[in-house]
């Protein structure tokens, strides 16, 4: 492990509702909850004023509403999201060639790496000015923790939360973690928790009293050496820049169970096309198509066939798909359905269609169990980046709650349909650019305003009014100061690193 703090975490702050926030005028200062609006929805993220009435990530929306009856709901925009995320990612490129992107608003970066950082003062002072640049350019703030390996980093940023930061200088790290929970440490959820308390270890110092070997009894070899080196704050694993995907795939959970069969395969046809896009969108195809099916008792069913070459073609995927389905009994309902591709590459083999044929032979599947949701692109580190995170059942179940949401509402609403989320922008031809605050028997509400207006008005139409359609996410408007990731307002020499506002730990 190093001995300088020059290991930085970011974590942006309640980051799809601060972009909703700074989106519409007439929320900022208010509750707002990001997340799936159906009854099964869950939480993706709430701002931190829907945070003082008990509303957290993973939360069910159910329960959300009725803590915080009078905040906004709205699904999730991640086409905005994604524009945000690119500019901060822009910003931590320029610190160093080795960024780790953990999610949409979450990184490590080695500041060793680009000479952005050699000591304590100037990784200071590198942090201060990077949360300043995120400001200017997006608007919106961020957290960050500095240290000298990734676990106490993403400490740090969990402690400077909301928007500080928090230096965890080397040589403190095991008094600092010796009082906290066990729960702090990243692999440690609420199962491995209570076995441990159990056994009379509740925090850091208790896991470090108890030793290697005995850790090793209670959880096992891997998890009992793992979680001994982290009660000792070791942590050697590098800043990894490029992380190899392992499987791309999409989900949809049901508001009302489907036990129509010819809606089941519908849906699985869907989810096929939808995850083809992801594979064409990312320049991957793969070998092996996967269906996951959660009945309405909870049991997962997943099935798998592997193919003789990797593929992109959507065709050859929504075969093996309709393939793999025939395999799964849905008789009392369906809750979710899944297709993904894993085994992936950056090229495709030739007449695959022949060689869906002849790998139906080749499927494979066996009851799993019940999971969390996995949609989307799955980066290959994101074993490793749960195991980064400080509380990781609960990061998993935030991770969950986002992507079922994205893939509830991630795609517009087709004008034909006339489907309007809360949330979504719109455009009338007479009233300009608003966002749905909500719609039902026929009638759709509208507030019209855009990030740099006053709180506009609210209208309400009829849900097929030829005059609204649906429109893109306008750009967020940033404060006028340029941002100071300008190299010309950065430190030249060592000699001219200065200290920060913020705080170290301990």
């Amino acid at each position: 492990m190093r001995s300088v703090p020059t290991i930085l975490h970011l974590d942006m702050d309640a980051f799809y509702a601060s972009a909703e926030q700074a989106s519409k005028p007439s929320l900022r200062g208010k509750a707002v909850i990001v997340g799936g609006l159906g009854p099964r929805g869950v939480v993706a993220t709430a701002s931190y004023e829907a945070r003082a009435f008990g509303v957290h990530s993973a939360m069910p929306m159910a329960q959300a509403r009725r803590l915080a009856p009078n905040a906004a709901c709205l699904v999730p925009r991640f086409g905005l999201y994604r524009q945000i995320s690119e500019q901060v990612m822009g910003l931590l490129r320029e610190l160093s060639p080795l960024v780790e992107p953990l999610s949409l608003d979450e990184a490590f970066v080695d500041l060793e790496a680009g000479g952005a950082a050699w000591d304590e003062e100037s990784a200071r002072l590198t942090g201060a000015r990077l949360r300043a640049d995120i400001r200017a350019v997006t608007g919106l703030t961020g957290s960050v923790g500095l240290a000298a390996s990734k676990m106490l980093a993403k400490i740090a940023s969990e402690q400077g939360k909301p928007d500080g930061l928090v230096v965890i200088r080397p040589g403190t790290e095991r008094a600092l973690l010796g009082p906290m929970p066990v729960r702090t440490l990243p692999g440690v959820g609420p199962a491995t928790g209570d076995h441990l308390r159990r056994a009379g270890i509740t925090t850091v110092d208790d896991l470090a009293e108890a030793g290697e070997d005995e850790l090793v009894r209670l959880l096992g070899k891997a998890h009992g050496h793992a979680l001994h080196a982290m009660a000792l704050a070791r942590d050697e694993r590098p800043v990894v820049a490029e992380r190899e995907a392992k499987s791309v795939s999409v989900e949809d959970t049901y508001d009302v169970d489907i036990h129509d069969r010819m809606r089941v395969g519908l849906e699985v046809q869907h989810l096929a096309e939808r995850c083809v896009r992801r594979l064409r969108d990312a320049g991957l195809s793969g070998r092996t198509i996967q269906l996951k099916v959660r009945r309405y008792d909870f049991s997962t069913l997943t099935r798998s066939e592997t193919l003789r070459g990797p593929t992109d073609d959507p065709a050859v995927v929504r075969e093996a798909a309709a393939r793999l389905l025939d395999a799964v009994d849905t008789t009392g309902g369906v809750r979710l359905l899944g297709v993904g591709v894993s085994g992936l590459a950056d090229y495709t083999q030739e007449d695959l269609f022949a060689q869906a044929r002849l790998g139906a032979g080749e499927a494979e599947g066996e009851p799993g169990p019940v999971g969390r949701a996995t949609g989307g692109t799955a980066g290959g580190g994101g074993e490793e980046a749960a195991g980064a995170a400080v509380g990781e059942e609960h990061r998993e179940a935030a991770e969950s709650a986002r992507r079922t949401a994205g893939d509830i509402a991630d795609e517009p609403p087709a004008p034909a349909e006339h489907v309007w989320r809360a949330g979504h922008d719109v455009r009338h031809s007479e009233h300009g650019h608003g966002w749905v605050q909500g719609s039902g028997l026929g009638r759709v509400t509208v507030r019209f305003e855009t990030p740099d207006s006053a709180p506009g008005r609210v209208r309400t139409f009829r849900t097929d009014d030829p005059c609204l359609e649906p429109a893109d996410p306008l750009p967020l408007v940033t404060p006028t100061p340029q941002a100071s990731s300008d190299p010309a307002r950065r430190p030249k020499s060592r000699s001219g690193a200065g200290v920060g506002e913020d705080t170290s730990s301990p």
